[in-house]
């Protein structure tokens, strides 16, 4: 990679140079050095994508879902050969270790080999004869051009969520990734054209508010997917809806693990240190608030817990070996050290403290060791809101009915887990817990791709979930039919074999 090089958006099928005067610089988050100048999409560019899409999908529309899943069969094959190749571009401009990339890319995968299941995915309904010789069908057709507006912790995963069966469905698809991490998409578009995708289904454009307020109120996009913090992903909902726009936004998470006393606490020590501090603590599905029922359970934790935490290996994502790499920015990690600060003031014990964790050789690396909380309640701020970073707090409460109502009765309804050994009680609160995502000794139950995945409460603003059948509906719209025939028609012999791929 070229220092500070220019990155491009795509368009029409073409990587193109950005016209506008704005740009923002890209870093690597180990060194802190910017390798990547990008160019913020102005109004015009933003509408040159859609149009490249709106020009397009009338073919692609018209294309049977066979041939559609055909091209997504061979984006399949290539994204699959170059998973090193997309893993090492996420760690250089995200900063989080390879193995984890790795595991982005695989969890992206299993949505597109979802989505090239597509003929039988948009197989409608039949019923003859509903009265007076009428037969009902019903049909599930695309919207057009849609758009996605994605985060920086998952620069490959989330628009793998989106792209893939909007494209299946037979629509145009605008990218907008975040300008952090912005490269994943462009190696995807590369990769969409080589599989024979006609240009103009998958358009990124690079940009700001500028690009995002644009595909809000563009008459051409007929809906948008985002993910990220939930002051904006309500913001695009409103926005979006006021346009007349189908939306999903998925936004912030406090996603708390239920520790009953008769869990096996090693393996949740195990798993809260993954879930806690993998990926720095910058996962939407990350595990922040342990919830231990009863002094001795939490007592009993932050005894496991502390020399792990302590022992965490933090370094450039790039080396091997590492358990956590940097921050995003060293504006993000400097809104996480505030946290911490404010966690200390507000009363909670800080059992590890990983604010002045330096990496030797990376000293201007956007790195902070991992933090543990004890003794935190309900009404402190590191409780209440998302710190997204690696820190981790434990509450104590008295019992399990304690416990649910912690978690019922946060704003946050995106992940939880329960850790037992106990059936009742898990399966009790599988149904009880106003959680959209819920694990029983899984630390981050994120539905695999033939489910759907999304949270509750303020989590979540819209109807539908991301990927999975939800996904299809949310990108096909629903047409009812009901037709008579007269019984003089014939259509005569025909010898040749039938296809399906026409």
């Amino acid at each position: 990679m070229s220092q500070a090089h220019i990155i491009p958006h795509f368009i029409q099928g073409q990587r193109q140079a950005g016209a506008g005067s704005r740009s923002s610089a890209v870093y690597n988050p180990a060194t802190g050095q910017q390798t990547g100048t990008l160019p913020l999409a102005d109004a015009a560019e933003v509408n040159a994508a859609v149009a490249a899409g709106k020009a397009a999908f009338p073919a692609w529309a018209a294309t049977s879902p066979l041939r559609r899943s055909r091209v997504l069969f061979k984006f399949r094959e290539l994204l699959d050969a170059n998973a090193d190749r997309l893993a090492d571009q996420i760690t250089a401009e995200h900063g989080k270790t390879h193995s984890d990339a790795l595991g982005e890319v695989a969890r992206g995968l299993e949505v597109v080999e979802f989505a090239c299941g597509i003929p039988q995915l948009l197989k409608g309904e039949f019923n003859e004869n509903v009265g007076g010789g009428i037969n009902a069908t019903s049909m599930r057709q695309p919207l057009g051009v849609v758009a996605g507006i994605t985060p920086f912790n998952f620069p490959a995963m989330v628009p793998l969520w989106m792209a893939p069966i909007a494209i299946a469905c037979g629509n145009a698809f605008v990218l907008k990734p975040s300008e952090r991490d912005p490269s994943s998409s462009l190696l995807l578009a590369d990769w969409f054209k080589q599989a024979g995708l006609p240009d103009g289904i998958f358009n990124v454009v690079h940009g700001d508010k500028v690009a995002v307020d644009t595909l809000l109120a563009h008459p051409d996009i007929k809906a948008v997917s985002f993910v990220g913090s939930t002051p904006i992903a309500k913001y695009i909902y409103e926005t979006g809806a006021h346009h007349g726009k189908r939306v999903q936004a998925l936004g912030g998470a406090k996603n708390h693990m239920v520790v009953m006393p008769d869990a096996d606490l090693e393996q949740v020590a195990d798993a809260l240190m993954g879930a806690g501090y993998g990926s720095a603590g910058e996962r939407c599905m990350a595990i922040s608030v342990a919830v231990a029922v009863g002094d001795g359970t939490a007592d009993a934790l932050v005894a496991k817990l502390k020399p792990r935490v302590a022992a965490l290996k933090i370094g450039n994502g790039q080396q091997p070996g590492m358990d956590m790499g940097p921050l995003i920015t060293r504006e993000h990690r400097a809104r996480v050290k505030g946290y911490v600060d404010l966690g200390v003031q507000e009363g909670a014990a800080l059992v590890v403290d990983g604010r002045d964790h330096v990496v030797a050789g990376s000293e201007e690396g956007f790195f902070l060791g991992g933090c543990l909380f004890d003794h935190v309640t309900a009404d402190m701020r590191i409780y209440k809101e998302e710190i997204f970073g690696p820190v981790l707090v434990i509450v104590r409460a008295r019992d399990y009915e304690h416990a649910l109502q912690l978690v019922n009765d946060h704003e946050y309804g995106n992940g939880t887990a329960i850790f037992t050994r106990d059936g009742d009680a898990a399966r009790e609160f599988t149904q009880r817990v106003q959680v959209g995502m819920v694990g029983v000794n899984v630390p981050i139950p994120v539905p695999s791709a033939y489910h759907s995945f999304g949270g509750w409460k303020a989590s979540l603003f819209g109807d539908q979930h991301v990927y999975g059948p939800e996904g299809v509906r949310f990108y096909t719209r629903l047409k009812a039919i009901a037709e008579r025939w007269p019984t003089s028609i014939r259509a005569g012999a025909q010898f040749v074999m039938p296809t399906n791929g026409g």
